[in-house]
C-alpha cells in the first residue's frame, strides 16, 4: 500500500483501533502502567510496529492484541478488527463480576442501618 506507516505512536494507536474510547485514556493507561508492548511498560509515544504484542489493562479487562496494520486515524469496528489479532482471554461471566450498591442520586449518606447493609454485602468486616 502506498503510504502506509512502519510504526505509530502507541496510544494514537490503541485509540485507532477502539480498544479505548478517547485518545487521552489511552495515554493515560500507558503513563499509569497499564499499557506494556512486548512485555515492557511503554510511554505515550512509544513506537509500535506491525508484529508487536500489545497489552492493554482497560475497564477491568486485560487486552493481548498483536498489531498486524499500524494506523493514525480512528476508523470503523469493522476496519479496526482488521489491524490487530485479538489474543484475549475470555472476559469473565456476568456471574462473577463484583456486585455494587446502589443508591438512588440525591438520597444523601447512607443511615447507619444502609451502611450495614452495604458493608455486609461488600463482605467488609464488622468494626468491633
Amino acid at each position: 500500500m502506498v503510504g502506509e506507516q512502519q510504526s505509530g505512536r502507541v496510544d494514537s494507536w490503541i485509540w485507532a483501533v477502539r480498544l479505548t474510547r478517547t485518545r487521552s485514556i489511552a495515554s493515560d493507561a500507558c503513563r499509569g502502567g497499564h499499557v506494556r508492548v512486548n512485555g515492557v511498560r511503554v510511554k505515550p509515544a512509544h513506537a509500535v510496529r506491525v508484529g508487536d504484542e500489545v497489552r492493554l489493562r482497560h475497564e477491568g479487562r486485560e487486552r493481548v492484541v498483536v498489531v498486524s496494520k499500524i494506523i493514525s486515524k480512528r476508523v470503523g469496528a469493522a476496519v479496526a478488527a482488521e489491524c490487530y489479532v485479538d489474543k484475549s482471554p475470555p472476559p469473565p461471566p456476568r456471574e462473577e463480576t463484583v456486585r455494587v450498591a446502589v443508591r438512588d442520586r440525591g438520597a444523601g449518606r447512607p443511615t447507619k442501618r444502609e451502611r450495614r447493609s452495604i458493608e455486609r454485602l461488600l463482605g467488609r468486616p464488622r468494626p468491633e
